[in-house]
C-alpha cells in the first residue's frame, strides 16, 4: 500500500485526530491561564505566596506524565476528562511564574505615577501594570500551550483525544502494512500542530501588544 492509498483511507480520521489535538491544547492552555494568570495576579505583591505558587506550579510539572494520567483514570476515568485536567496542570508554572515577573517588573514610578492621577490598586493593576506586563504573560502562555502539544500526545495511554492515537496504533502494529504511516503521520501531525500554534501567538502577540512594549 502506497502512502496515498493509506491517506484515501484513514485520512478522514487522522483530519479529526488532528482537530481534537489542537482542541484539547487550547483548552488545557485557556484553563490553565485562566487559573495561572489568577494565582499571579493574587500573589504577585505577596512575595511568600509567590514563591510557593511557583514551586507548587514547579512541583506539578515535576510528576511524569504517565502517573499523572494512570493516577487520574481512578478519579474521572478515560477519555478527554483524565487529559484535560493534566494538561490545565502542567501549563500552571510558566503561565504563574511569567504572570508574578511580569507584574513585579513593572517600574514603581509608573505605578506612582497611577496613583497619583487618582487611580486606585484595582485600576492600577487592570490599566496599567497588566497591559505593560502582557508580552511577558503572553510569553509563558506560548511556552504552556507549546510543552502541552507534546505532552498531548502522551493521552493515548488512557485513551484521550488527539494523534497520540496514531503514534501508538503505529507503534503496537509495528510489521502490518499501514503501521510505520500511521505513526509518522501523528508524529509529523504533532509537529505541524506545534508550528501553528507557536505562529498564532506570535501573531497574537503583536496584535495585542502595545506599540511601545514591542
Amino acid at each position: 500500500m502506497s502512502y496515498s492509498e493509506y491517506w484515501s483511507y484513514f485520512g478522514s480520521g487522522l483530519i479529526q485526530q488532528f482537530g481534537e489535538h489542537i482542541v484539547v491544547v487550547l483548552l488545557a492552555t485557556l484553563l490553565g491561564s485562566v487559573l495561572g494568570v489568577g494565582v499571579g495576579v493574587f500573589a504577585h505583591k505577596r512575595p511568600r505566596l509567590s514563591a510557593v505558587a511557583i514551586k507548587a506550579s514547579g512541583v506539578l510539572l515535576t510528576i511524569p506524565s504517565l502517573a499523572l494520567y494512570v493516577l487520574l483514570i481512578s478519579v474521572i476515568g478515560l477519555g478527554w476528562p483524565p487529559v484535560l485536567v493534566a494538561l490545565t496542570l502542567y501549563s500552571l508554572l510558566p503561565i504563574v511564574q511569567n504572570t508574578i515577573v511580569g507584574l513585579n517588573g513593572v517600574d514603581s514610578s509608573v505605578v506612582e505615577a497611577a496613583s497619583a492621577m487618582g487611580m486606585n490598586s484595582r485600576q492600577s493593576l487592570v490599566k496599567v501594570e497588566f497591559p505593560m506586563a502582557w508580552p511577558i504573560i503572553l510569553t509563558g502562555i506560548r511556552v504552556a500551550a507549546l510543552l502541552l502539544v507534546s505532552t498531548a500526545a502522551i493521552g493515548a495511554i488512557v485513551r484521550g483525544p488527539g494523534l497520540g492515537r496514531a503514534i501508538y496504533d503505529g507503534l503496537n502494529t509495528i510489521g502490518s502494512p499501514t503501521a510505520l504511516y500511521q505513526a509518522v503521520s501523528g508524529i509529523v501531525g504533532v509537529a505541524i500542530v506545534g508550528l501553528i500554534l507557536n505562529l498564532t501567538f506570535i501573531f497574537l502577540g503583536k496584535l495585542t501588544t502595545s506599540r511601545g512594549l514591542s
